[in-house]
């Protein structure tokens, strides 16, 4: 069309238009036609592109030639102005996504230079951030002490004075009735054996056990003593030194119904009540340390440790009162358990709510977790797949959070504890690792002729069992607990005939007089073992003793070492499991749960085999692989003897008071902006304790005064009666002070 030429080149510039658009492209129109003026004025300024085709429509039905020309200049020019901008705001989504990407393998980076600052020695970050482990078992439990002080014999001029919570079961130095119910479990023992390695540790004066008092006609009298010795003390100290009080005990705090046996899910009430006895005994205990190797200065505990929720609960209110740090084992976790008991169906949460206390046990640990400058755990699995489901923890953010602290850099008000593994100890003194007779009769020479005296009573009670007592013997000893899942491992055997003909199976589940007397839990199992031994017609092969004493126990591991049996735990999750160190300790092999701590301990040891709790097919084939498989049963007995070493209390407590050392007071300082308070603003509420020592520590040893928590809730009437009576004027002023300062509602929201 004559004197339309210039359409071609609007056509070209906007064929051109490309990503590399940019604000200054324009296209340019043939020379000697200008309309610039026009499109800026009119088309971009002043016409909406919806009209396209409406202008389409008028510029069809124009006849004058110019008005018509001018008409299409202006589509072109709006076709174009489309097309441009359609363009740069593809390019910016592509740069902004670019942009991100590039942000977010930053932070990917930062994020994993964080957490590899706090691997171990022995773990390495390669490109992808994953870890990779070296796989020597000894190097699996070394813990990167590269910044870290190690605790030594450097230490022992200390004095420190240490205390342990374990509330609920029966505790008792000697003859533990492990295994009586529930509570009364492997943590019983691991709280009894650990106070007194400790105690027995350079530097460390004096350990305390707290736990309740029971004075009851259903259990022994000892669990009514208020206080009972361990140990001694650590030989290392200078005799010279060394007080009275010295050494490790146990502090039997009256808390509930005196008279009556509770079990844990029905102390939570009176867990105040503890707290107020626990702190009048800690009072107590730092004047009395204070006048022995103090110099006239209160000695003040150097860490509260608590084990279970119960006890997390009231180290917490302990620490906050003290400001002393607090550390916390777990021992099984609440969120865990609620999850398990879900998936096997049998109630509803409102069930094992009402039954367990389940969810006032998980506030417990969500609080204990907000308290706890760190937290002690069995093994690496627990991190992860147990304080992992928790509110207050989460592994990644909290490795690097700590890598930001220890850089000076914001973490913004966030905080979670430190989660270091320290797997638990065993006393090895009285373990004898004895080699195998060649012959496969020993146990004839044993049980069978002419030396009654070599023969421990425990294996006559067991032997009587069995129809042929030469067979090896599969071993499990726990409490008849169902989440112990016996019942599993019974029928594994019974329906496994090769298995039972191979061998016997020996099964140590506590102490019982009557099964109707026993807890509904542990007497529904024990019913459902006879049950099973009748339906499967075990009688011959299995054996189930209703006594044995805490002593019997390595000779029970002997017996079935000597008859080249294997020690199985069928649990459904075990948070650690320390009877698997005993048996590896006595050369027995193992069979154990892959849900839990024997995870990490077939890494460290290698002699065993891993199974699905729920598979009692493969529950069956391992233990008959191990029986019938004589090699591969020695080398797993060798395995064991070979790395058990991992596993002493002394390594346990030097890695535990290094862990220890490291932990920070991170509770907030108490500050007042009353003029008139004249007690400095940096003082906390520990140090306000410690102020107004003169009197509140003349509180009886024995506990026959009212707590200081105690006068402190109920207006501290007591505390101005004692302070009037025994203290002088500038006692009772600071007295006076201290309690305006509680009553004041900023202050008790504070303590709350």
């Amino acid at each position: 069309m004559a004197g339309n030429e210039w359409i071609n080149g609007y056509l070209e510039a906007i064929i051109d238009t490309g990503t590399t658009v940019t604000e200054d492209l324009k296209p340019t129109p043939p020379v000697g036609f200008n309309p610039t003026k026009y499109f800026v004025e009119e088309v971009v300024s002043g016409v909406d592109e919806t009209d396209l085709h409406r202008t389409w429509i008028k510029v069809v039905a124009t006849r004058n030639t110019r008005e018509r020309t001018s008409r299409l200049e202006n589509i072109c020019w709006r076709i174009w102005h489309l097309a441009r901008k359609k363009k740069q705001l593809e390019s910016e989504d592509t740069q902004r996504l670019a942009t991100r990407r590039y942000e977010r393998e930053l932070g990917r980076r930062d994020a994993t230079e964080d957490m590899s600052e706090d691997f171990s020695e022995t773990e390495k970050v390669d490109p992808t951030g994953e870890i990779v482990q070296s796989e020597t078992p000894r190097k699996r439990f070394q813990r990167n002490f590269s910044n870290l002080e190690v605790w030594s014999d450097d230490n022992k001029g200390k004095k420190l004075y240490i205390i342990l919570i374990s509330l609920h079961g029966l505790v008792r130095g000697d003859n533990m009735e492990l295994g009586r119910d529930s509570d009364t479990g492997g943590q019983i023992k691991y709280v009894v054996e650990l106070a007194r390695a400790l105690a027995m540790m350079p530097g460390v004066y004096r350990v305390d056990l707290f736990t309740r008092q029971i004075s009851s006609p259903d259990i022994d009298w000892s669990y009514g003593e208020p206080t009972e010795m361990l140990t001694a003390g650590s030989e290392s100290n200078d005799r010279n030194d060394v007080g009275e009080s010295s050494g490790a005990y146990i502090i039997r705090i009256p808390f509930g119904p005196r008279d009556k046996y509770l079990h844990k899910e029905l102390l939570w009430p009176h867990i105040q009540e503890f707290v107020d006895g626990a702190l009048a005994h800690v009072l107590n205990m730092s004047r009395v340390l204070g006048e022995q190797i103090g110099g006239g200065h209160p000695v003040w505990p150097y860490v509260i440790h608590s084990h279970y929720a119960d006890a997390g609960d009231s180290a917490a209110l302990l620490s906050g009162a003290l400001n002393v740090p607090m550390v916390l084992t777990g021992h099984s976790l609440g969120r865990n358990k609620l999850e398990q008991l879900l998936k096997q169906g049998r109630q509803s949460k409102e069930d094992i709510n009402s039954t367990y206390k389940i969810m006032r046990r998980i506030e417990a640990e969500e609080l204990s977790l907000d308290a706890a400058e760190l937290v002690i755990t069995s093994t690496k699995q627990e991190i992860e797949e147990q304080w992992g489901l928790y509110d207050g923890f989460d592994v990644k953010l909290e490795k690097v959070l700590r890598a930001r602290a220890r850089r000076g850099v914001n973490c913004h008000g966030r905080y979670m504890p430190r989660m270091v593994v320290i797997p638990p100890g065993m006393d090895f003194s009285n373990v004898v690792q004895e080699e195998m007779p060649e012959a496969d009769g020993e146990l004839s020479a044993l049980i069978g002729d002419g030396s009654p005296r070599a023969v421990p009573p425990i294996w006559s009670e067991v032997m009587r069992f069995f129809t042929n007592p030469h067979k090896p013997i599969i071993l499990a000893l726990s409490r008849p607990d169902p989440k112990k899942n016996l019942t599993t491992l019974l029928k594994a055997f019974g329906e496994c005939r090769p298995l039972r003909e191979l061998a016997n199976l020996m099964l140590i589940m506590g102490n019982r007089d009557d099964i109707e007397e026993m807890s509904s839990g542990n007497a529904s199992v024990l019913t459902t073992v006879l049950k099973l031994i009748d339906k499967y017609d075990l009688y011959g092969h299995v054996a189930y003793p209703k006594h044995h004493k805490q002593s019997d126990v390595p000779d029970i591991y002997r017996l079935a070492a000597k008859s080249k049996g294997v020690f199985i735990n069928p649990a459904l999750v075990e948070p650690f499991g320390l009877t698997l160190i005993e048996a590896a300790a006595h050369g027995l092999p193992m069979v154990a749960t892959k849900n839990g701590g024997p995870v990490d301990i077939h890494q460290a040891l290698n002699n065993g085999l891993l199974v699905d709790p729920h598979d009692q097919q493969a529950i069956a084939d391992a233990l008959l692989k191990l029986v019938s498989e004589k090699n591969l049963w020695q080398d797993c007995r060798k395995n064991g003897w070979r790395n058990i070493h991992l596993f002493s209390w002394p390594e346990h407590c030097r890695t535990y008071l290094t862990r220890v050392a490291a932990c920070r007071m991170r509770h907030p300082q108490w500050q007042t902006d009353t003029p008139m308070d004249e007690l400095e603003a940096e003082d906390s509420l520990g140090d306000s304790l410690k102020d107004v020592q003169d009197m509140s520590l003349r509180l009886s040893v024995d506990g026959d005064k009212a707590s200081v928590n105690g006068s402190l809730e109920y207006g501290g009437s007591e505390l101005e009666k004692v302070a009037s009576a025994q203290g002088g004027p500038e006692v009772q002023d600071q007295i006076k002070r201290f309690l305006a300062r509680l009553k004041k509602p900023g202050v008790r929201a504070a303590r709350n």
